[in-house]
């Protein structure tokens, strides 16, 4: 097992905004994590990704126990674990290679940035591993020139360069045209296909329907429940996630 989290709590003051999370996630599986808006999916992520420490819990990755109160996000890096957040962290003035690389630069032997050794690994990363064209192969394009799923291609790409083990994409698909999400769910596909497993974050179940494995069900800041693809379908996790809203009891088996 890749990541195991067991009772992952997380108030802020008297709000509870997560009571009891758990998730299990396997090399090399996608795992959609879907729920209302208040479920506590957003406070779970930033959990796992370092942003926040919990107030309680166990978190295993790759069978070691990582002490939650010396948990950050460079350590999440550290480990193998990045996340794309909904803003993807990019810097649309600079180049694609300096977005890339921004805080984990290459080095010269003299300690220098490696601008040449950036921008070659940039331009395979973005034409070999991701099939982009155009503007989007030029590692020294502003990220400005990039559409919403080229944006998002770079900011997955530089997970995978970076060796992450584990992907947390939290709603990659926001505001991307049907052509670009089509290209999102590619690169999802493309990360299972290279043992990369994925959590994805997603209010669109027909989406999450075509790429996941497993779909794991938060409520009120709690896990209650998950359903493996081939025992549902999209209408199915409709239903589900509707009988949660009105404040009802799903079915899970």
């Amino acid at each position: 097992m890749l990541l195991r989290v067991r009772g992952l709590r997380k108030s802020f003051g008297a709000v509870a905004a997560l009571r009891h999370a758990d998730l299990d996630i396997r090399e090399g599986e996608v795992v959609a994590l879907l729920g209302d808006n208040g479920a506590g999916k957003s406070t779970f992520v930033r959990l796992l990704s370092g942003a926040g420490r919990p107030d309680a819990g166990t978190f295993l990755f790759g069978g070691t126990a990582v002490p939650l109160n010396r948990y950050t996000v460079r350590k999440a890096r550290d480990m193998g674990i990045e996340t794309v957040h909904q803003d993807r962290c990019l810097c649309e003035g600079q180049s694609l290679w300096r977005n890339m690389f921004v805080g984990r630069h290459l080095r010269t032997r003299f300690g220098f940035i490696d601008i040449n050794a950036e921008r070659e690994a940039t331009r395979v990363m973005l034409g070999e591993w991701l099939g982009l064209g155009g503007a989007g192969l030029d590692p020294d394009a502003d990220v400005r020139v990039l559409s919403g799923g080229e944006r998002q291609a770079l900011a997955i790409g530089r997970a995978m360069y970076f060796g992450a083990r584990l992907v947390i994409l939290d709603e990659p698909t926001t505001a991307l045209s049907l052509k670009e999400v089509g290209r999102v769910l590619a690169f999802i596909r493309t990360l299972r296909e290279r043992g990369r497993s994925v959590l994805l974050v997603s209010h669109h179940v027909h989406q999450a329907y075509d790429v996941a494995d497993r779909f794991v069900f938060m409520d009120k800041g709690r896990t209650v429940g998950e359903v493996g693809r081939g025992d549902t379908s999209p209408a199915d996790l409709t239903e589900r996630l509707l009988t949660l809203a009105e404040g009802k009891e799903a079915r899970w088996a």
